[in-house]
């Protein structure tokens, strides 16, 4: 299981690693909007030192042909480093563009995955990471559970070396869904991930197990105030 966040805000970054169980960073256009860096590739590269090489960095191109889908990704590479996953949308041109990609050797997640073929397209491609977008399919009436269970099945019995980065979410239960249903990854903004601890079960229990050990030891004695 791997736990990605979707943002490139680079205190949300800092914290995010400090806290949690991250495996990595993904972007898109839409993302890159919400904090508008003036030099992008610098900012990129500010990140992957706040994360490391251990940590996976997903960066998506622009182009919508595969010519130019390529030559972005290219530019990536050289730009950040040979160990970035370029986020491609599958699109015609996108799977092209993975196809070629692949060739040479370069990571690609396959994004904007709406569609069950479209994904057994992108994993037929070569792709190694397959991201379809939960809330907006089920926004469009579809059922992305019912996709991400037999993408798994598909990925499980056929061997293929590829992982389902789950994206696109509202809250945390469609986050627990997604792995429940078989991604081996998810991509979440990390206001989505600290939903998780804004349960007031949570603060009460804490509360409660405080005032207990106040009880018997005093309010301002803890466990390294212990003679």
């Amino acid at each position: 299981m791997e736990i990605l966040i979707d943002t490139i805000d680079l205190d949300q970054i800092k914290e995010a690693v400090e806290y949690l169980p991250v495996a990595g960073v993904t972007s898109n256009p839409s993302i890159v909007k919400k904090t508008a860096p003036a030099d992008f590739f610098k900012h990129m590269n500010e990140i992957r030192a706040i994360i490391g090489q251990k940590r996976s960095l997903h960066v998506q191109v622009i182009a919508t042909d595969a010519p130019g889908m390529v030559a972005e990704a290219l530019e990536i590479l050289e730009k950040i480093d040979k160990n970035v996953y370029v986020k491609i949308p599958v699109s015609y041109e996108g799977i092209k563009a993975i196809k070629i990609l692949k060739e040479k050797g370069v990571r690609v997640t396959a994004t904007a995955i709406y569609d069950l073929m479209q994904a057994y397209l992108a994993l037929e491609a070569g792709a190694d990471y397959l991201a379809p977008y939960v809330n907006r399919i089920g926004n469009l009436g579809g059922d992305p559970m019912e996709l991400i269970d037999n993408l798994a099945m598909k990925i499980a019995s056929d061997d293929y070396d590829a992982k389902i980065v789950a994206a696109s979410f509202k809250g945390v239960e469609q986050v627990k869904q997604s792995l429940n249903f078989g991604a081996q990854a998810i991509t979440a903004p990390v206001e989505v991930l600290k939903a998780v601890f804004a349960n007031p079960n949570i603060a009460k229990a804490i509360k409660d197990f405080n005032s207990d050990w106040q009880d018997v030891y005093g309010a301002n004695a803890g466990l390294v105030d212990l003679k």
